[in-house]
């Protein structure tokens, strides 16, 4: 049986190779627990880096156009990629 892991990253810009400013993760698997604010440090340094160690990409953030004087402002993180990992679990399925 599989179960999905997934990994949100927030980079400092839309290259896939940037600095990890954000993250969560998420595990279907129930193999790991996170909670947020667990660590000082990223799990990975990059997207990049997910990507060398198995993780898929399924969703990057849409680029989208500054307006003028935005750049000043506190808002969401804009750069948020979205990594899935699939991990095979032993063990039947429990009907709750």
């Amino acid at each position: 049986m599989e179960r999905q892991k997934v990994l949100v990253l927030y980079l400092t810009s839309s290259a896939l190779d940037a600095r990890v400013i954000g993250w969560a993760q998420y595990d279907g698997s129930n193999q790991q627990k996170h909670m947020a604010g667990d660590s000082q440090t990223p799990p990975y340094t990059s997207g990049l880096e997910a990507l060398q160690d198995g993780w898929r990409l399924i969703q990057a953030s849409p680029l989208l156009s500054h307006t003028p004087g935005s750049e000043f402002k506190t808002d969401y993180l804009k750069y948020e990629f979205f990594f899935e990992k699939l991990v095979s679990v032993n063990g039947s399925a429990n009907a709750d």
